[in-house]
């Protein structure tokens, strides 16, 4: 990547709340161009004018789960800023209310559509204008989940999507070595966004208990992400776990 921080450009998906509004004003603090993605315009135009950005904040609504609004995305920012150095893979929904055994085919493929269809579309069309532009190459970074090494009960549309995204990254970052693109993943625990305030409150354990769990600021994950994107591109960050440390991961709880 250039070392000019101004003439770097990153698209964050997600970015009108939780861990994408974090990673976004951390980038956007440290001087990249940012185009903010996500379904609902008044969010993204919040994020860039809390970052104080100005005109390196663009905000461009995007549904990942449609792959016509994918490629908009991208050829909104390659028409605004020339390239894309860095996708911050990051929209994501959690599961279905309730029992699985009670979801419709529908509710299923709504949390497939958003988290792995729609993390393959953005890959895809980062790929394509990583390819192509002059320098080549560029960085993806992954949303994850610690779900994908070990699942919360009742969790089975999400855990396995999670799961699928190891799989996107792996080889993802396997497939992008000719064409200079390193590809990883952050894996978060606990950060305190809308989705995880539940953990504040009691969530389920394994053994069918409830336990309040310790969370930690998502403006942690949004400096770790910002690490990652920092690093030159003959360095890569395949797998980074960033959590509340005292959370019930690791161990037996």
């Amino acid at each position: 990547m250039s070392a000019d921080k101004k003439s770097r450009i990153a698209i964050v998906t997600g970015a009108g709340t939780g861990i994408g509004r974090a990673a976004a004003l951390a980038l956007l603090g440290d001087g990249w161009s940012v185009v903010l993605a996500g379904r609902r315009l008044e969010p993204l135009e919040q994020v860039a004018d809390e970052s104080g950005a100005g005109g390196r904040a663009f905000a461009v609504p995007t549904d990942v789960a449609n792959p016509e609004s994918v490629q908009a995305l991208f050829a909104a920012a390659v028409e605004r800023f020339g390239r894309v150095d860095l996708l911050f893979n990051n929209a994501g929904v959690g599961n279905p209310p309730g029992p699985f055994e009670d979801w419709t085919p529908e509710q299923w493929r709504g949390v497939v559509d958003i988290n792995l269809n729609g993390m393959f579309y953005c890959i895809q069309q980062a790929f394509r204008t990583m390819k192509a532009q002059t320098p080549r190459g560029g960085r993806i970074i992954n949303n994850g989940s610690i779900s994908a090494t070990a699942p919360r009960p009742n969790s089975i549309a999400y855990t396995a999507t999670k799961h699928a995204v190891q799989g996107l990254t792996k080889t993802a970052s396997l497939d992008g070595r000719k064409h200079d693109i390193a590809v990883g993943q952050i894996d978060v625990g606990n950060a305190l966004t809308e989705l995880a305030a539940r953990m504040a409150k009691g969530v389920p354990q394994a053994n069918g208990e409830i336990a309040i769990e310790p969370v930690m600021d998502v403006a942690i994950v949004g400096q770790s992400v910002l690490y990652m994107a920092n690093l030159p591109l003959e360095a890569n960050v395949l797998f980074h776990t960033v959590m509340a440390t005292k959370m019930p991961f690791v161990g037996r709880g």
